[in-house]
């Protein structure tokens, strides 16, 4: 039966999440709660199942049209699965785009399964962990440790599951084949999934290894520095290759096979005083009437230095201004972006005696005009035309 929970909530995404953060989302759950990774826990097969649900109704433009506008009811009458009933075998089929290319399932970039019928070569689990870097590593890049765990094979028994000197049975459910025929609803049709006693593998364990427990996979720590290249977005992910886990043991008992990899997600902490666009930094520098009045050259810190940027007399509120090449690198050209300054008005809350004297003699010379015009109403139309200019 199709779950009621939000689709967003299960997800842990917003409402307005571009299709790629959904899929990483789904990805991530994916991996966590997959049952090779959770022998025997009912609950991470269901949650497991209800982010597969998710993202069939997210990954789809007008099936997320529907949620969004009607909820679960807006989903009646489409076309959908009933992940509760399926195997878990076939949904990392339905799904292999998000783990990778050939075999199936979390095989082909994530789990070392493999569907029946299938073939392609034995690819293991993808891992997924997040940094968090400064402004100013985006700007040189750096390099960050990341420590994360992940299955390996058990050395003990390599893998197969079994206390050395034993070997696994066949399994006598499915007779060694891994399948299993099942008859449809009313008898009327036939249809082969994978054996539930022995998961696929034809074989079962009849005397467990002490050190992992028949898994054949024993959970370890790993530690490595990666590469982090300037210009780096936040959100963007840097991919180590063969980072990740061995195929599982039903698709690879001896792990044979390329590894999965770890995929880095960069998480960029934003510097007080700068607000990033792209490539571009913008800053807000605040200014005394007189310096807009007169015009001034107005000292500003720049992520690498101080600027100096010259304002013209008769400058506005709002204006901008921009310093060429002092943003951050492009990830892929390695050009600089601009330092935009946006100069903000600064109106004093106390004055002098003085101060105030000398503003009401020039009060009474003062000119405003009757209305603003349209084109200086926004600071942020400025900054557009700006960025456009």
């Amino acid at each position: 039966m199709p779950t009621t929970r939000d689709y967003y909530e299960i997800l842990g995404v917003p409402k307005n999440a571009p299709a790629e953060e959904i899929k990483r989302a789904y990805r991530r759950l994916a991996m966590k709660y997959h049952p090779d990774r959770n022998p025997g826990d009912e609950a991470a097969v269901t949650k497991f199942k209800e982010s597969a649900e998710a993202y069939e109704v997210l990954s789809d433009e007008d099936k997320r049209k529907r949620y969004d506008q009607f909820g679960h009811a807006g989903l009646r009458g489409t076309p959908g699965h009933d992940f509760n009933q399926m195997n878990v075998d076939d949904i990392f089929s339905m799904f292999n785009d998000i783990f990778g290319g050939g075999g199936g399932g979390f095989g082909a970039g994530g789990g070392g399964r493999r569907s029946a019928g299938r073939r392609g070569p034995v690819r293991g689990y993808d891992l997924e962990t997040e940094v968090e870097i400064s402004l100013e590593e985006v700007l040189e890049g750096c390099e960050r440790e990341v420590e994360f765990t992940r299955l390996d094979i058990c050395e003990t028994c390599s893998g197969n599951g079994s206390k050395p000197g034993s070997e696994p049975g066949k399994c006598p459910t499915c007779a060694g084949q891994g399948q299993v025929m099942q008859q449809g609803l009313g008898g009327m049709f036939r249809m082969v999934t994978t054996c539930p006693e022995c998961r696929g593998r034809g074989t079962i364990i009849t005397d467990p290894c002490d050190d992992c427990g028949g898994r054949g996979r024993v959970s370890v720590s790993r530690r490595l520095a990666v590469k982090i290249p300037p210009g780096v977005q936040s959100g963007q992910a840097v991919r180590v290759a063969g980072e990740g886990e061995p195929p599982a043991p039903e698709a690879s008992p001896s792990g044979e096979g390329a590894r999965g990899d770890l995929h880095v997600v960069i998480r960029v902490d934003a510097k007080h005083g700068f607000e990033r666009d792209g490539d571009h930094l913008l800053r807000m520098v605040p200014v005394g009437f007189s310096q807009l009045a007169l015009g001034a050259t107005l000292p500003v810190e720049g992520l690498d230095g101080e600027v100096e940027v010259r304002i013209p007399a008769g400058t506005q509120h709002g204006a901008v201004f921009r310093v060429a090449n002092r943003g951050l690198p492009n990830l892929r050209s390695g050009r600089r972006g601009d330092l935009v300054v946006i100069v903000q008005l600064h109106v004093p809350k106390k004055l002098s005696d003085d101060q105030r004297r000398m503003l009401e003699d020039f009060a009474e010379t003062e000119d405003v005009p009757a209305e603003v015009h349209h084109e200086d109403s926004s600071i942020w139309s400025r900054i557009r035309s700006a960025f456009s200019g």
